[in-house]
């Protein structure tokens, strides 16, 4: 498709290699992604598969950049940077507005809400924003805008590490076959990896974040309708998509954030439960799924504390009935493990309350754990690493760079020699303690028969005399869970 769309008066086709100036850095790296997205399928798939748009084998997938639509707004030019078109002989055209920022440059309610009535008044489907700030899925996006003023316009972010970080996973596991196809992922992923071009990781809490701190030690009552309290809260949202593209990063699997249907849904309702934590409890919460790990992996910030844990909890053994067999069982796994700032939480039945230890004192005494709970059992185990971090948890940037030293950390000591507790199956008795029993069974059922020769009388017995036997029904089976 050279033609530009029926909409556009003017565009660019979108290039690897785009010509335009210097000054001009956000159109050059939403040249080269949209670029890369026609010529790799697999990378378009990903990327669009993200906010829900099929691209299948007879889709047709044109991208342009610096576009202008013939119908315009009569207060001001509008010139998004890019264009998205798909189409296919079984589906009905699809095309959304992309609008980038590059470096500290963030989204502007006031840009994007009048891109959205371009988009309206140009039978446009979406708008795709690209800039450093995060979002907990693509469906959420950073800046709130009235829901009256989206309808019909569907409203997308995907943050440059995001885009970074699929680049990467097509790279390695999940395969790109055709060499041509992983040179230019290669090259985009080099060029926006650069110092230069401006993408970078969230990477400072949000101004309000130091005073909110001081609040919460003074002992100040916290208001939900404080705007420190959701600033402070958004910023939260944004580290904790952060910590789950660098550990996807380092993992080289997809990690991804664990919430509610409801808060996957309505990104408001994620906004207000941790805004009713954070000035109930004091507390920022998140937990990241790693997959085929043992458990998810929890990560809370204390501001009482000014400390950071991160915490795997494991069921313990089923079939183990003895309080240490269960707690050898869970160090045993963390044998190569550092014992700094590591420690062991055994929950147990009833109104019991948890024993805790730090591991290398369990590793010497595992019966620490059992301290006033003997001939009890343990339900469970949690895994914690507690740090505290003192003054740096109130530094806009030693905040996030503690969450990025420890969650991995915690991973390299703990997460990954974590496994499950599964059963041994049974075995088959051997032949020769099988005789044996039988042999036994048999000599003791001769000493049990009468020594008199004499023989009990066969009866006879009419069918009408024989017991039924009634064979089991389905009614009768038991629930499978």
């Amino acid at each position: 498709m050279t033609d530009l769309p029926d909409n556009l008066s003017c565009g660019e086709q979108a290039r690897l290699i785009p010509v335009v100036a210097d000054t001009s850095k956000e159109v050059r790296a939403v040249s080269i992604v949209l670029a890369a997205m026609t010529a790799v399928p697999t990378f378009a798939k990903v990327l669009l598969g993200s906010i829900g748009q099929t691209v299948g084998v007879r889709s047709n997938l044109h991208c342009f950049t610096e576009v202008e639509f013939k119908k315009c707004l009569e207060e001001k030019r509008c010139r998004p940077d890019g264009l998205i078109c798909v189409d296919g002989k079984r589906a009905l055209p699809w095309n959304s507005i992309v609008e980038a920022k590059i470096g500290r440059n963030e989204l502007q309610a006031e840009q994007i809400t009048q891109y959205v009535a371009l988009a309206k008044l140009n039978d446009v489907d979406a708008i795709i924003t690209i800039s450093n700030q995060f979002s907990a899925l693509p469906t959420h996006h950073p800046l709130r805008l009235p829901k009256s003023s989206l309808k019909g316009i569907a409203l997308y972010h995907w943050s440059w590490t995001s885009i970074v970080t699929h680049i990467m996973l097509l790279l390695g596991d999940m395969g790109v076959e055709d060499q041509d196809q992983q040179y230019i992922l290669q090259e985009v992923l080099r060029y926006l990896s650069h110092e230069s071009v401006g993408i970078s990781r969230f990477d400072r809490m949000n101004p309000e974040w130091k005073d909110l701190v001081s609040k919460v030690q003074s002992g100040t009552p916290l208001s939900k309708s404080d705007a420190e309290v959701e600033r402070s809260v958004a910023a939260w949202e944004q580290v904790s998509r952060n910590i789950s593209l660098l550990m996807t990063q380092k993992i080289g699997t997809q990690v991804r954030l664990v919430m509610s249907r409801a808060q996957a849904e309505d990104p408001s309702i994620r906004l207000r439960d941790d805004c009713d934590l954070l000035v109930g409890e004091h507390q920022l919460r998140c937990v990241l799924d790693v997959p085929d790990a043992a458990a998810a992996m929890k990560i809370i910030a204390d501001f009482q504390r000014r400390s950071l844990m991160v915490s795997m909890e494991l069921t313990a053994p089923k079939d183990k009935q003895r309080a240490s067999s269960r707690i050898n069982w869970l160090i045993r796994q963390l044998a190569k493990s550092a014992t700094n700032d590591l420690y062991i939480r055994a929950r147990w039945p009833g109104r019991a309350g948890d024993t805790q230890t730090a591991l290398a004192e369990a590793r010497d005494n595992a019966a620490a754990l059992e301290r006033g709970r003997e001939g009890m059992i343990p339900n469970s185990f949690e895994v914690l690493l507690v740090r505290d971090l003192g003054a740096k948890f109130s530094g806009a940037k030693t905040f996030i760079e503690a969450l990025e030293e420890i969650v991995p950390y915690f991973y390299e000591q703990v997460g990954q020699h974590l496994r499950p507790y599964i059963a041994n199956p049974p075995k088959l008795k051997d032949d020769r303690q099988a005789d044996s029993a039988e042999q036994q069974s048999s000599a003791s059922t001769e000493s049990q028969t009468p020594s008199s020769p004499e023989v009990e009388p066969l009866v006879h017995t009419s069918p009408s005399d024989t017991p039924a036997v009634t064979e089991p029904t389905e009614d009768h089976a038991e629930p499978i869970n």
